[in-house]
This record gives C-alpha cells, sequence and structure tokens, in this order.
C-alpha cells in the first residue's frame, strides 16, 4: 500500500506539472483540473494573506501581496507566518525567488503553542542565495537541506531573481525536498537516527523540535525580500 501511495503521489504531481506547462498557459495561483482531481488546493490566493497569520499570533505584518505573490518585505525580520490549517501527511508544491543576499526557509510540522520561535518546532527546507551569501556557508545551509541536519543531496537552484519550484513531501515520517526537479533531501521523522542527529546539532537545546507528528506549514521572514506564489498542498 506504501509504495503504490507514494506512487500515485508521484504521477500526481507529474500530471500537475504537465497541466501547469508553458504550453497549457495556467495563470499562477490557479488549479488546473487535473490538479483538481488528484486533490490539490491553494494555500494563497495570489490576492490577499488570507489562510496565513503572523506565528504566534496577529495578522501578516511585514509582508505584502504585489503581482501575484506573497511577499516578504525586508523589514527586521522575525515575521514569520503560518497556515491557518494544520497538516499531517501531504505534498507541497510551491514557487519562489529571491533578492539579493536573502535567506528564508519553508516549515512543516510547526506548533505555535508554547513556543516563542518557529525554528524550534518544525524541520526547515532552507532557502537562501547560495552564491551570494556574505559568508562561508555549512553544507546543510545550502538551498534544498534539511536546515542544519542534512545537506543538500545536489544544488539545483535557479540564479538570484529567478523562480523557483520546491516541493516537499511528507508521508507517514518519510520526507523529500524536491528543488526544480531534483531532490535534495531524503530523511525520516522520529527515528533513533533521527534523534541522534538532533541531539549531536544545533537542536540539541530544542527539545520540541521536529517532535511534532502533524502543524502548520510556514515561511520565513528573515529580513530580506523574498517572493512566494503558487504555494499549493495536497493531503495523502
Amino acid at each position: 500500500m506504501h509504495l503504490s501511495r507514494h506512487l500515485w503521489t508521484g504521477l500526481s504531481f507529474v500530471a500537475a506539472l504537465l497541466a501547469a506547462a508553458p504550453g497549457a498557459a495556467q495563470a499562477p495561483n490557479t488549479l488546473s483540473p487535473a490538479e483538481k482531481s488528484a486533490g490539490w488546493r491553494l494555500l494563497f490566493d495570489g490576492a490577499t494573506s488570507a489562510g496565513w497569520h503572523l506565528y504566534g499570533g496577529g495578522r501578516a505584518v511585514g509582508w505584502e501581496v504585489a503581482d501575484g505573490a506573497l511577499v516578504a518585505l525586508a523589514q527586521d525580520g522575525g515575521h514569520d507566518i503560518v497556515t491557518d490549517d494544520e497538516f499531517e501527511n501531504f505534498e507541497l508544491a510551491l514557487d519562489w525567488k529571491l533578492s539579493p543576499r536573502a535567506n528564508s526557509g519553508v516549515f512543516f510540522n510547526v506548533i505555535e503553542q508554547g513556543y516563542k520561535v518557529i525554528y524550534a518546532t518544525g524541520p526547515e527546507y532552507q532557502i537562501i542565495d547560495d552564491d551570494g551569501w556574505p559568508t562561508r556557508l555549512e553544507d546543510w545551509q545550502h538551498t534544498g537541506a534539511n536546515y542544519a541536519m542534512h545537506p543538500p543531496l545536489t544544488r539545483a537552484a535557479k540564479p538570484v531573481g529567478d523562480w523557483n519550484r520546491t516541493r516537499i513531501v511528507v508521508d507517514r515520517g518519510h520526507v523529500e525536498h524536491w528543488l526544480n526537479g531534483a531532490k535534495t533531501a531524503d530523511y525520516v521523522l522520529w527515528t533513533d537516527a533521527w534523534a541522534k542527529l538532533v541531539s549531536a546539532g544545533k537542536w540539541k537545546d530544542y527539545p520540541g523540535y521536529g517532535r511534532a507528528k502533524k502543524g502548520r506549514i510556514g515561511l520565513q521572514d528573515h529580513g530580506n525580500k523574498v517572493f512566494f506564489r503558487n504555494i499549493k498542498v495536497r493531503p495523502l
């Protein structure tokens, strides 16, 4: 059952990509008939920040909607936003682009109650200007990594200013990161190996990190201008 479900997940994503190919002339922030049939729904309507709130509560300050994108405004950082809804097993797809020297990320299984910061709870799909960042990056800081845990398997980001396509699959603890069609991470949550990696690294003093079985999806405001669009999710 697991293999067939995973195969169906891949086939549904391929169908969605084909439906959204340039020849199909699909507008951003819309769902094709194939995507609707596969169970996808939009998390961003392209016009408002409806469905999102500031981590910990409140409206999504520090962000705006411009030209069909949800934009972090490069203010003082810390205005991370999360979905109103929670998700457990799902496939997430979104487009993003960076301004020069920008840093951001996509979180999942995020918990708000009892925590002050988003990164203390949910794993992060890292997004950063790999080539323009002003200081040396660790392997696990590059785009597509499971931040501070697993370095990316390959470098697949497009030049700064170009749109990238990210895909995250979370299926009963098995997680895959994809970037522009290339797999960049593959790991399993809540195992002994996972716990050992947490205790040996940056998250050793964060007892809640990566423990939740479900939670919100989050976008990071690191104080840099970052653009997101075509944010859509499909439950598994």
